[in-house]
């Protein structure tokens, strides 16, 4: 076997190597500064008689079992307080985990449930306590994000970007069994299992469902027949469709590109307008709908130790729909692509207003350089011969998918997103059937569908165990550590939506964003808040974290490495840098509105 000489003077291999080595040397010869914190539980006595401490916001802990023990409840476990140690005998302190860390050991715990002993002779009680350990390696806390981050600019490629950025983060705590110590317990977990389920199985096995049975081409069928009356109905049916696939991401670009596509063309729509109103309907509508995937995702990186409503995963979810009327670039960008679909933009861009002018009168829906990611059929054909596809096909599942999610949000304060793509699944399924189906058409269009998101599982996968590992090696704590002292904190939203756009617009992917700036931003804006004394500090996290996901969403729309900003040129028939140059300024229109809203919001009213 020869190995080509030009694979190692490839700039990206030596980055990696330099991160490489750097997180060994580094990991082993750095200790890690460590912190320590306490959180109290107080116990108090209900209207029965019955102990209990409040923690997370909510009444555990506590009371007394039918042997009359005591016990608290921590991580939804009962825990008897005869297994609370006394503090000063704690193996937490900075002391004794920086004497482990010299020793090659690590902490079997970073949590430890202690009380602190009462004075003699004192009528005190036991105080109980919840202790957390953080430890972070100052700037070298970033290197695994930047890792990921660079890499993702220079080879375009997620996957391989964001493996390397784990295994940079694996050298730096030192464990180098990364399968093992690092990749399996985060891939192992319910969070993981549960974006797994949903997006690879329910949501790839209706979309496939949909697809063979012609279900969305007959709602679009009926959309044209009824509705299109010209240009601008075209592109108004364009808007609707991509409010109604409000999954969003590659989901939505697909679906309602290819769906649209034909009618947009013979009303002579521009292949720069109908991929703008494509991709710009995407991602901001599925943060503004978001009765999706994304809430279970985004949670996941949500956690901020101190925080009670941020406590559980069901407080995440409930703290992400409380922050969907802060979304201020979502509703921008959603509302700027409403007025041009309608042609009422005041501030259409001139580029924008060419290539709708060029169109009408010449018939090109393509610049004359332009040079398109598909040709002039998109070649989308998945009904089986002598299957009847109906428009129903299409709005039961989706009626029955909002019913469901809208309806346990109503009732259990968070949407049951599994259930209702379970139920929608389902149905979609036993329709095809009564319409004639055979059973192994139908599962071969649910794996159809799953293979069109396996790529995408991979990298949320992978994105979910480099946002673990930039919490474990404390690059939120030391940016606190850096900024926990910012005395300016309207600064702060603008600061968090900046950021995020970056490395966004870098990666080309927002949820690997949301990984590596939530753990980043949200501990920070929490030290400000109490720092700073603020009047309204749940409100400043609200501000700081739609800034931070609109942050995300804004560098993904506008990237030229998106795999949404691609599959949007893709199935409209559009140039890819067309579609990017004629978005950029529709999209920074709504950034600066957003960014100002946001500022204000965070001086005048918390």
């Amino acid at each position: 076997m020869s190995w080509g000489a030009s694979q190692f003077k490839s700039p990206a291999l030596w980055v990696f190597l330099l991160a490489f080595v750097a997180a060994i040397i580094v990991g082993v010869r750095t200790p890690p500064t460590w912190t320590v914190e306490q959180t109290p539980l107080k116990v108090e006595t209900d209207g029965l008689g019955n102990q209990f401490v409040v923690l997370g916001g909510e009444q555990v802990g506590v009371e007394t079992d039918n042997l009359g023990n005591q016990f608290v409840v921590l991580g939804g476990k009962q825990v008897g307080v005869d297994m609370a140690i006394p503090l000063a005998d704690s193996p937490l302190t900075v002391k004794k985990l920086l004497a482990l860390h010299r020793e090659g050991g690590t902490p079997k715990s970073v949590q430890q449930f202690v009380y602190e002993q009462p004075q003699a002779g004192g009528d005190q009680e036991k105080q109980y306590f919840q202790q957390f350990a953080y430890r972070h390696w100052g700037f070298w806390s970033f290197l695994p994000a930047l890792t990921a981050i660079v890499l993702c600019w220079m080879t375009k490629e997620p996957i391989s970007s964001l493996s390397a950025g784990i295994v940079v983060g694996a050298m730096l705590i030192g464990e180098f069994n990364v399968l093992d110590s690092v990749l399996i317990p985060s891939i192992g977990t319910p969070t993981a299992a549960t974006i797994l389920v949903l997006y690879l199985w329910l949501l790839g096995g209706l979309m496939g469902i949909w697809a063979t049975t012609g279900a969305s081409e007959a709602f679009a069928d009926y959309m044209a027949a009824h509705f299109v009356r010209g240009p601008r109905t075209a592109k108004l049916v364009a808007w609707m469709l991509g409010v109604v696939f409000f999954q969003g991401g590659t989901i939505s670009a697909v679906l309602v590109g290819t769906t649209v596509r034909p009618l947009a063309d013979e009303e002579k729509v521009s292949h720069e307008e109908l991929s703008l109103i494509v991709d710009a309907t995407s991602s901001p509508i599925a943060i503004l709908l978001a009765f999706n995937a994304w809430p279970i995702y985004v949670q996941a990186f949500m956690g901020v130790v101190g925080v009670s409503y941020l406590a559980t995963e069901t407080d995440r979810v409930a703290f992400f729909f409380q922050s969907i009327p802060l979304s201020f670039y979502a509703i921008f960008s959603v509302l700027f692509t409403f007025l041009i679909a309608i042609e009422k933009h005041p501030f259409m861009p001139r580029k924008l207003k060419a290539a709708r002018q060029r169109a009408r009168e010449t018939g090109e829906l393509n610049s004359p350089t332009a040079e398109p990611l598909a040709g002039d059929d998109p070649g989308y054909k998945f009904v089986p011969i002598g299957y009847p596809p109906h428009i129903l096909d299409f709005v039961l599942p989706l009626i029955t998918l909002l019913g469901v999610a809208v309806g346990t949000y109503y009732f259990y304060g968070s949407p049951k997103v599994l259930w209702a793509f379970g139920a929608a699944l389902m149905l979609a399924a036993v329709m095809a059937w009564l319409k004639g189906m055979n059973l192994r058409q139908i599962i071969t269009a649910i794996l159809e569908g799953q293979k069109g998101v396996i790529l995408g599982s991979v990298i949320l996968l992978l994105a979910i165990t480099i946002g673990q590992l930039s919490q474990d090696v404390g690059g939120g704590r030391y940016l606190v550590s850096l900024l926990g002292a910012l005395q300016w904190h309207w600064l702060l939203p603008g600061t968090a939506f900046l950021i995020a756009v970056v490395i966004a617009f870098s990666t080309g992917t927002s949820w690997a964003t949301f990984a590596v700036t939530l753990p980043l931003v949200l501990p920070l804006a929490h030290a400000v808040s109490i720092n700073l004394n603020l009047a309204h500090p749940e409100l400043f996290m609200s501000i700081c974290f739609a800034a931070c996901l609109n942050g995300g969403v804004f560098g993904d729309q506008c990237s030229p490495i998106s795999d949404t900003t691609i599959l949007s040129s893709m199935c409209t028939g559009a140039d890819l840098m067309d579609h990017v140059t004629t978005q950029i300024p529709v999209a920074l229109q709504a950034a600066f509105l957003a960014v100002v809203g946001w500022t204000a919001l965070a001086f005048f009213a918390v």
